[in-house]
């Protein structure tokens, strides 16, 4: 099994300098990552800094809490597209899944999806925050949204990615949606365990440690 091409190599902490995406980006073509995974701001940076490579730009919005207003996160979106993204890591409304305002929930990611077009939608569930029977309400409306994946976590929750939510999502969505696995996934181990249970893809800021054991990331932090 080759990790590295299931790794979208993360830096999104509040300090990070553009030196940092650059560095980020250069260890993704490095050591054949599927993508970074960047806050809007730097979307325009890291696609320059990968257009010769095999590399995708994956750009998070609304992120990490998700209580942005609809217009803003799709706003958001269809700028980072403009700017190079190849696909969008959205939270949803954590607040008002919980109020089961579903309909605003699936409205808010189809108009997300709707200003990428054919670019990969990622929708943040944040399982940590959610009961089982809320993440599976959460895993059928992004379905019906037009979500591309469904993903664990921002890592800047109470926790990440757990083998007890996968299964959750794993079961509810079965082929019809890809799951994204991210939130302290820091070894090889756990990265090959979920991958194995049906994780499409791992999003993690330990990427050179999971495919070289030993190796430490240059900027690690809980992601």
């Amino acid at each position: 099994m080759d990790l590295s091409h299931y790794i979208d190599h993360t830096l999104l902490k509040a300090t990070a300098t553009p030196q940092d995406i650059v560095n980020l980006c250069n260890e993704a073509k490095k050591y054949h990552f599927y993508a970074v995974c960047v806050n809007s701001c730097y979307t325009f940076l890291a696609a320059n800094e990968l257009k010769d490579s095999n590399v995708k730009v994956a750009t998070v919005v609304g992120f990490p809490l998700g209580a942005n207003s609809c217009h803003s996160k799709a706003c958001e979106a269809e700028q980072c597209i403009k700017d190079g993204s190849d696909e969008i890591d959205m939270v949803l409304n954590i607040g008002f899944l919980k109020a089961k305002l579903h309909k605003s929930v699936r409205e808010e990611i189809s108009a997300v999806k709707e200003v990428i077009g054919n670019k990969v939608l990622k929708v943040i569930l944040e399982t940590c925050y959610l009961t089982d029977d809320e993440i599976k309400i959460a895993c059928q409306i992004a379905k019906r949204a037009g979500a591309d994946f469904i993903k664990t976590s921002t890592g800047f929750g109470t926790s990440g990615a757990t083998e007890h939510t996968l299964k959750i999502m794993i079961a509810e969505v079965q082929d019809s949606l890809q799951i994204k696995a991210s939130g302290g996934i820091k070894d090889a181990e756990t990265a090959k365990k979920y991958i194995e249970m049906g994780v499409s893809r791992i999003g993690t800021s330990s990427g050179i440690t999971i495919v070289l054991p030993g190796k430490k990331d240059t900027d690690e932090h809980t992601y």
